[in-house]
């Protein structure tokens, strides 16, 4: 029975090992989210990394067979390859570089090499369990060299790539010196998908100008095949955050939330710790709100929900003093003891709290420097099916392309994000 095998660095689970033992714990990010129905279908399976370095043996088997159950299997990483593979090239180098911070890319040709070893590692992983009539679907910028890998091996099979961040115009990817092979890594497969159409056409105009190929109509020509470009937005499980936010939980949540927060009106704030996500210029702009429109102090509060990210790279612990800073400067210039303008968590919550966060929340306040699409916002619509409510949007997230009844603004703009908030509330 042809199945269809997911690929990508992390697996959809949060794999811990502490003195209690191994515990699992289902993960909160948007791929997680967006295809968590998918692999538990059949014989399908999910390859990816579990999160975490093992050395031990039978940790390693244990973990192997528990995740086996749940139709997962685990890619274990050395130290060295997390650090080189994962926080070097993919997180100092292809992130900054694919949104746009090119200032922040570093280019190591050490952590290039043991890049693609991880990705052939990801391989091998791939031709342990496939058959012919699979489908194998790679996702994301930490594996854009798998699909030719994979073709190599495999060249009959059925390749798909899904890019889960923005594709930088060529001007801006044409500065990686890896910039071809980056390139022919992702023609390995049938179909390589994008959340917009700039993201593909900014794909397709490298292809073009660095490998030489032509295409027409989302179609690249290669010597022995063709290869079909498109843009698929990203969606959500509507009725999962719409069921959730409406859930006896979810509601006896937020009416404690409430009793604490007493009639102030309230802005929500969700992310992961990045710098793609425009937090400083966000706090930024709501401080200069409360400056400019001092008649909001005390019945206006900015809930801020910080998700740890990357903690060990550098310019992310940079990023969270920063924010840290602002936060306390904020409150200290603006708070009363009846109130606290931001309240700021840096932790995750389960799903019943932020779904009682969502509804209670006035105004969803995602603006992000670059987005590929954020899910953040349209669990904020989903989750507030029958109550009011106003979206302040970032036009530099792939999701301002359908969510067009949003505020859209632009990150940059400290001014136009302010009135925003006075609009929106």
């Amino acid at each position: 029975m042809p199945k269809t095998i997911i690929v990508s660095n992390r697996l959809p689970v949060q794999v811990n090992h502490n003195a209690e033992g191994i515990t699992y714990k289902p993960s909160a990010g948007g791929l997680a989210t967006g295809l968590g129905s998918i692999y538990k279908e059949k014989d399908n399976i999910w390859i990816g990394w579990p999160g975490l370095y093992l050395d031990d043996e039978a940790d390693k088997k244990q973990v192997a067979e528990d995740l086996n159950k749940e139709n997962m299997h685990p890619v274990f990483l050395t130290p060295d390859e997390i650090k080189d593979f994962y926080e070097g090239f993919s997180n100092e180098t292809l992130w900054p570089t694919f949104h746009y911070f090119m200032q922040y890319a570093k280019y190591n040709p050490h952590n290039f090499e043991v890049y693609k070893t991880v990705n052939e590692k990801f391989c091998q992983a791939i031709l342990e369990f496939a058959t012919p009539g699979d489908t194998i679907w790679i996702h994301d910028y930490q594996l854009l060299l798998l699909p030719l890998q994979v073709r190599n091996h495999l060249p009959k099979s059925s390749i798909g790539f899904f890019q889960h961040i923005p594709f930088p115009s060529y001007e801006v990817f044409r500065l990686l010196p890896w910039r071809k092979e980056l390139l022919m890594g992702m023609l390995g497969a049938d179909l390589v998908g994008f959340h917009t159409y700039d993201d593909m056409r900014h794909f397709l105009s490298s292809v073009n100008r660095l490998a030489g190929y032509s295409n027409a109509h989302g179609q690249v020509d290669l010597p022995n095949r063709k290869v079909v470009v498109d843009s698929f937005p990203m969606g959500i499980d509507y009725q999962k955050y719409a069921d959730s936010a409406n859930s006896k939980g979810a509601i006896k949540r937020m009416e404690r939330y409430k009793l604490s927060m007493h009639d102030t009106k309230l802005l929500l704030s969700i992310d992961r710790l990045d710098y793609s996500k425009g937090i400083p210029q966000r706090l930024k702009a709501f401080e200069m709100f409360l400056k400019e429109n001092p008649e909001y102090i005390e019945k206006v509060s900015l809930m801020i929900i910080l998700v740890p990210s990357r903690d060990k790279v550098e310019k992310y612990q940079e990023l969270k003093e920063e924010i840290d800073l602002l936060v306390g400067r904020i409150n200290g210039n603006y708070g009363k003891i009846s109130w606290t303008p931001i309240h700021y968590f840096y932790r995750t919550f389960p799903l019943e709290a932020l779904s009682a966060f969502y509804r209670m929340a006035h105004v969803g306040f995602v603006t992000p420097m670059r987005d590929g699409m954020n899910l953040v916002c349209k669990e904020f619509v989903a989750s507030r099916f029958d109550h009011k409510g106003v979206l302040i949007l970032s036009e530099l997230a792939g999701a301002a392309q359908e969510l067009s009844n949003a505020l859209i603004i632009n990150p940059t703009d400290t001014h136009e994000m302010a009135n925003a908030i006075k609009q929106g509330l």
